[in-house]
């Protein structure tokens, strides 16, 4: 691999390592939906204060804490809220989606107490002086989906007034960047879809869902009555509540309101969230391009549907992937051929005009016009394939299916193969010693080597040293990622080291 594209290839993948990091910091929305402003805050925390989503350790004593197992998932509830706590999925390795007690309410002094249990629904009931609250949770059997209804009666012989706040949860971006970056929102209001910043309060009108995520889970609740808000405040330093608040209504005395729910909580895939409500899918957000990984998505879908094996299935994409580029890794392979058959008589252009650099680049240029070459054609290609690449890093990354999924020696096609452990921690390799780097790097140091021109002098140094240093600088870069991100590139590498060879032998 020439010098240009190697530096080319390498800038865009160091890219990737921060650009989720700031995304979540640079990423903005149309301000006529969302209300930012302090004076907006003032107004939530005043007239409607937020969902006490961090209560005291009282209320989260252990015996206040019970699990409801279902079918897919088992529950544990906060009695004393009538809220999830958290949630473990028993078909993904009980995985844990921590909600901070989703679906309590803002009463203070209020305490619920179990109603009424069966085998797929669960009652709380809160009974008060002027008001009684109750929470009917029903679940699904054949899907993730859950139905909510809480019900209001005014008991005092006064009007009641309220304005119904509820926890859909906490963001906590504390911890595992790896992990707490991966935390998103979704709003669709009923003019707009949005993806706003989870790191700015923000105030959303007329909401039709609203969900949030992490890595592989996400929880959508959609109103079945208008004139809902939604809302994101900062409740300290590194958590975020989000939640719904109901419009405001006066009940007259021993009147009763209702208000419904429909939920979906489980995994961000594709076919599951479609068969249930396909415009809840746009929670499955990949950021700026999006579109190109909904393709993507769409076809790893198609293929494990044909193929069980994940490992497989990633490599049956890279080889459709560079089928459908090879016109432009063709194009891209006979302009390094030509570049390097170039070198000679440019290395001796070099030595001519040494002293005169205005003059080197002037007949470089006619070198290149004269033997119809561009320069920069071998770096268009690829630059044309980034866009691939980051959707792709962003769908396997979430891809809960790849928890768990193994191949080969590889155990966790979501984590880094790790084929054995040194008793030693290695300076930042750690001490897993990931084979599927190693190899890819080896592959691109046995391409790079096949493309280097036979030049002398200050160029021929550097050639031995990018070489070298490329390859090892790419081991690096994807040493801890996602094995079956890694299978991908390597088999990629493959296939282009493979025609690399069959170019190398045409004259």
């Amino acid at each position: 691999m020439e010098k240009k594209l190697a530096q080319a290839v390498a800038i865009s993948l160091v890219i990737i390592v921060t650009w989720q990091i700031l995304l979540n910091k640079f990423y903005h929305v149309d301000n006529k939906h969302v209300k930012r402003d302090t004076l907006q805050a003032q107004i939530i925390k005043k007239s409607s204060p937020p969902p006490l989503l961090a209560p005291d350790s009282k209320e989260l004593s252990a015996d206040s804490l019970f699990r409801l197992p279902q079918d897919k998932y088992a529950l544990v509830f906060n009695e004393g809220q009538g809220a999830v706590k958290e949630v473990f999925f028993s078909d993904h390795q009980n995985y844990k989606l921590d909600l901070k007690n989703a679906f309590a309410l803002k009463d203070k002094g209020s305490v619920f107490i179990k109603d009424a249990l069966t085998r797929d629904s669960i009652s709380f009931i809160y009974h008060g002086q002027d008001k009684q609250i109750t929470k009917r949770f029903i679940f699904s059997k054949s899907n993730y989906t859950i139905y909510l209804e809480i019900e209001i009666q005014n008991l005092s012989s006064k009007p009641l007034s309220l304005r119904l706040p509820i926890s859909l949860g906490t963001l906590q971006f504390a911890g595992d960047q790896n992990q707490t970056r991966l935390q998103d929102v979704t709003v669709m209001t009923r003019e707009k879809l949005l993806h706003p910043n989870a790191r700015k309060e923000a105030v959303f009108d007329d909401v039709k869902f609203m969900g949030w995520r992490d890595r592989y889970f996400c929880l959508i609740v959609e109103p079945q009555s208008p004139g809902f808000s939604g809302f994101i405040n900062k409740s300290s330093n590194q958590n975020y509540d989000i939640g719904l608040l109901a419009p405001e209504v006066n009940l007259a005395s021993g009147q009763k309101i209702a208000y419904k729910f429909h939920i979906y909580l489980g995994p961000q895939m594709l076919r599951i969230i479609n068969n249930v409500k396909p415009e809840w899918a746009a929670v499955m957000h990949y950021g700026t391009f999006d579109f190109v990984a909904q393709i993507l998505l769409q076809l790893l879908d198609i293929l494990h549907r044909i193929i069980p094996n994940w490992g497989l299935v990633i490599i049956a994409l890279s080889i459709i992937i560079y089928i459908v580029l090879f016109p432009l890794s063709l194009k891209q392979m006979r302009s390094m051929k030509r570049m390097q058959e170039l070198q000679p008589k440019i290395e001796e252009l070099r030595n001519l005009y040494k002293d005169t650099p205005q003059k080197l680049n002037t007949e470089i240029m006619k070198l290149y016009k004269e033997y119809k070459v561009n320069p920069l054609s071998g770096c268009l290609p690829l630059l044309l394939q980034m866009p691939i690449f980051f959707a792709l890093y962003q769908v396997l990354i979430r891809t809960v299916s790849l928890k768990g999924a193994s191949f080969l020696w590889i155990k966790d096609l979501s984590e880094p193969d790790k084929l054995f452990v040194l008793p030693v921690s290695l300076p930042l390799l750690g001490s897993d010693i990931n084979i599927l780097p190693i190899l890819m790097a080896l592959t691109m140091f046995i391409q790079q080597k096949g493309t280097m021109a036979k030049t002398g002098g200050t160029t021929a140094e550097q050639q031995k040293l990018m070489l070298i240093l490329f390859p090892l600088m790419f081991a690096f870069i994807f040493y801890h990622m996602p094995s079956g991100l890694v299978l991908y590139w390597f088999i990629n590498s493959l296939l282009m080291l493979a025609y690399q060879f069959k170019i190398n032998k045409q004259k």
